[in-house]
């Protein structure tokens, strides 16, 4: 399978810098810090790669991600050669990295494990890659490989705290070929966007045009050249991602859009109403169907998560399928597919299966519909850009996400009528404050959860066996990576004796320390 561009001919032309991807979850955040400062990146699987496609004149420059493998293991994904025979600077981080050394006749060992936070010393301040780093700084490093000895002729520009090659220059076909064993990518490498932007404009030259609020009228003409002949079935759900691309498609194909709203009893409070307040102020007029009894009686005595997940995405199916039956000029089928959506269920190769998405390989193929996917290679805070650009509310575009399956993967074994009403009442407070303490926009989830177990506890001076309620509130950026949100206690305080206090059947609150990895920001 050869590459084509993710942008299907908008701003075709453009400069960009193409990631190749060997399987590491954070390949997707070397594409997204690179568009943070305007460059437009896309990933392009190691299997995918064609020499037609990277030989433009657009593509300035490629990066080779981390992954899972090791350069020794059998199997191990490999570069085609031709890849440094392109003339085009290239920079490898972590596995991309201990490749290009092993490409070039360097030597990678086993056996030197560096894991988080790890210090760096810059043997070469002059170099422009390391622009406007210190002698030393702090990178992340997550490894169990390292290269012992250099490529000939490469020189070392940084070691690490441990002595080991941090960051090497070598050359290929008069083209610089970098390569630093540290994650420049994540946070936690403080000066790691500034080594993409200097990799990408000083050493690739690369133009940093790339602004998803300006691509409103592209992104809409892309849908009407797409979209040549019949009707387009939107399901929208509250959400920025559903609700722009619901908009985006009554622009560009006004008339020919069935919105639909499928009430699956799953919503958090009052969003059936709010949904259907904004969009009919963005002039898209949904069909509301009410399917509370039949996503229930779906899950009624369903544990297992993965299988919950299933279930919702058949029945989704099922319901567009009996309104394909209605109007049998539907045709198409329009999701708002985003990049983390993709990665998690595993339609990357050489990316692990998280947990599935009802909108990502979760629609059977007898459903006989074309799906578009408008947001596909766009990030959060790319879609609420988006938003705000289509005059959609803030309110909307800073909505806090919610999963397509929604409360059933919040409620913990088997999703009844208590459980349900408990986690959606106790969500609601959970937001409530997080807005009266002005936090809501500055972090990524504030939700509640519940399960199965039971606390003794005491109301009105009577034993009472009721539910554990857990309280999980993250900051990200783009929910790839994610940290648990150090409230203060005060505002733990409210959330749990509000809870206590108005949620039936509640007598322990719990709060969530764990981030993600190792855990998931969902529960299921």
């Amino acid at each position: 399978m050869e590459h084509s561009s993710l942008l299907h001919g908008i701003e075709e032309g453009r400069d960009r810098i193409i990631v190749i991807g060997f399987g590491g979850q954070y390949m997707h955040l070397i594409a997204r810090r690179l568009r943070e400062r305007g460059f437009y990146a896309e990933i392009v699987p190691y299997t995918s790669l064609s020499r037609e496609a990277l030989e433009k004149p657009e593509v300035k420059a490629i990066v080779l991600s981390g992954g899972p493998p090791s350069v020794h293991s059998p199997g191990a994904p490999r570069l085609p050669r031709w890849v440094l025979e392109l003339g085009k600077p290239v920079l490898g981080i972590c596995y991309g990295f201990q490749l290009l050394a092993t490409m070039l006749g360097g030597r990678v060992e086993r056996g030197c494990d560096e894991y988080g936070r790890t210090r760096v010393r810059v043997l070469a301040p002059e170099d422009p890659l390391f622009r406007g780093w210190g002698p030393e700084e702090d990178t992340w490093m997550s490894h169990g490989d390292c290269v012992r000895e250099p490529p000939p002729g490469a020189r070392v520009l940084a070691v690490s705290e441990n002595g080991y090659v941090a960051a090497f220059r070598a050359e290929s076909r008069g083209a610089p070929v970098y390569g630093v064993q540290f994650h420049p990518e994540v946070s936690h490498t403080p000066k790691g966007g500034l080594l993409l932007e200097n990799f990408a404009s000083g050493i690739a030259g690369a133009e940093a045009w790339w602004n998803p609020g300006n691509l409103v009228e592209a992104l809409v003409e892309d849908l009407r050249r797409r979209i040549t002949k019949g009707k387009v079935l939107v399901a929208v759900s509250g959400g920025v991602d559903s609700t722009v691309t619901a908009v985006l498609l009554q622009r560009a194909v006004p008339g020919r859009v069935v919105a639909v709203l499928v009430d699956h009893g799953l919503f958090r409070e009052g969003e059936v109403e709010e949904t259907l307040r904004i969009l009919r102020s963005a002039g898209v007029e949904p069909r509301v169907i009410d399917a509370r009894g039949r996503f229930l009686e779906a899950l009624r005595g369903v544990r297992d998560p993965e299988e919950k997940r299933r279930r919702i995405g058949e029945l989704f199916a099922k319901i567009f399928r009996e309104l394909v039956e209605e109007d049998p000029e539907i045709r198409y089928l329009a999701q708002g597919t985003l990049y983390p959506d993709v990665i998690e269920s595993g339609a990357a190769p050489g990316a692990d299966k998280i947990k599935s998405h009802h909108n990502v390989g979760g629609l059977p193929e007898w459903l006989g519909l074309e799906v578009v996917e408008p947001l596909r290679e766009f990030y959060k805070d790319e879609v609420r850009r988006l938003a705000l650009a289509l005059g959609l509310p803030r309110e909307l575009a800073y909505r806090h996400p919610f999963p397509g399956p929604g409360l059933a993967v919040r409620v913990i074994g088997e999703v009844t009528p208590e459980k349900l009403e408990i986690v959606r009442k106790a969500s609601r407070i959970v937001e409530e404050e997080i807005r009266r303490a002005g936090l809501y926009e500055r972090v990524w989830q504030a939700f509640a959860v519940v399960g199965d177990d039971r606390w003794v506890g005491v109301k009105g001076d009577r034993r009472e066996e009721g539910y554990i309620v857990t309280v999980r509130v993250v900051e990200s950026e783009d929910g790839m990576t994610a940290d648990w949100v150090r409230l203060p206690y005060e505002v733990i305080d409210r959330i749990s004796r509000r809870i206590t206090r108005e949620v039936p059947k509640v007598t322990m609150v719990t709060y969530a320390v764990t981030s993600k990895p190792p855990s998931t920001i969902e529960p299921q």
